[in-house]
């Protein structure tokens, strides 16, 4: 995806001191393109199952030792469809990297890829761009960019970015059959209407889409039932085990979205009530938090499970590798999530 100069990224944030990101955006084509990479042949035969998986990168920071996970972590395999979010595309803090181009080629699958930040805080950002991607091993025929309804305006945030939250939709071919799919992130600034309104606007996307095929969409839905933003929340909830219980316990109950998926004929997975992120807290520990789901429709899911990225539990880690010699914590905030999924 071409880039704009930095002088150029600037000047387009500054307008937005008397413009709605809806009118910046339109200034920048690259917000309504979805870049394919149809990289690798199709694999020979069709597949018993998909595993996919669901799984956002935290910036593709740690690109090495997430490679190496993808390749070694047995947990995470097989996959034929990665539902990724949160990857850069020449900014500073991941090595100026395209990381899903990267990943894409380090893993042999074909890749799309659609922007949902400029980042302006950093000036030396080669491109300054973010975004979310699919990573498939079967061609991607077509791809489009969605844009949700804005729940929140990050340009005034800390971090001062263009653009707005996405989606990404693609059609794949495999074996000849046309497979819709889709990777989602919401807005964890808003509360669970705000998300909600976001959601059901990619499902009508993708009933234009993806009429009478099999749809597996997944990503960060962000329902962590409060408005990221209200810190007192945050702080209310991480004293009180009760409510600790409904983040994980009854997520659906809170966040409309989740609902809203299972009326259009989606079955959620994981079914189980586990944590997928670590929300770190002021003053040390974390909430853990569901916020990272797949949603089946056409396919039958015949197992799922929710694996960690703490490297705590990477002992599988090959012996010289970048992963085996990592020493943060965990190689992202979020778990990954995998199921398999047999077409109908």
């Amino acid at each position: 995806m071409k880039g704009l100069s930095n002088e150029e990224r600037q000047r387009l944030g500054a307008l937005l001191e008397g413009a709605s990101q809806e009118e910046v955006m339109a200034r920048i084509p690259q917000f309504s393109q979805a870049e394919i990479h149809n990289l690798v042949p199709p694999p020979a035969g069709a597949p018993g199952a998909l595993g996919t998986l669901v799984f956002n990168m935290e910036r593709g920071v740690y690109l090495e030792e997430l490679g190496d996970f993808l390749e070694t972590c047995p947990e995470v395999r097989p996959f034929d469809i990665i539902l990724a979010n949160e990857l850069d595309d020449g900014c500073l803090r991941s090595g100026g990297k395209d990381t899903t181009l990267e990943l894409a080629k380090r893993l042999g699958m074909n890749a799309v890829f659609g922007l949902e930040f400029i980042e302006l805080v950093n000036g030396g950002d080669p491109k300054g761009f973010h975004g979310n991607a699919i990573f498939s091993r079967w061609p991607i025929r077509r791809a489009r960019a969605v844009r949700l309804p804005e729940q929140y305006n990050w340009y005034f945030d800390r971090q001062r970015r263009i653009g707005g939250r996405l989606a990404v939709l693609a059609e794949l071919d495999v074996a000849g059959r046309p497979v819709g799919v889709g990777t989602i992130h919401l807005e964890n600034r808003t509360h669970g209407p705000g998300r909600q309104v976001q959601l059901e606007a990619v499902l009508a996307a993708e009933e234009a889409m993806f009429p009478g095929m099999p749809v597996l969409l997944g990503g960060d839905l962000s329902t962590n039932t409060f408005d990221g933003r209200d810190k007192d929340a945050i702080q209310e909830i991480a004293g009180s085990p009760a409510l600790q219980r409904r983040c994980l316990e009854e997520a659906a109950a809170w966040e409309g979205c989740l609902p809203a998926a299972e009326a259009a004929g989606y079955r959620l997975l994981p079914d189980r009530a586990v944590g997928t992120r670590r929300k770190p807290l002021p003053g040390g520990g974390h909430l853990d938090l569901r916020l990272d789901w797949l949603l089946v429709r056409g396919a039958e899911a015949a197992e799922s499970r929710t694996i960690s990225t703490r490297r705590e539990d990477c002992g599988f880690a090959r012996p010289g590798s970048a992963l085996a010699a990592f020493t943060g914590e965990e190689l992202s905030d979020h778990n990954a999530v995998w199921a398999s999924c047999a077409l109908r």
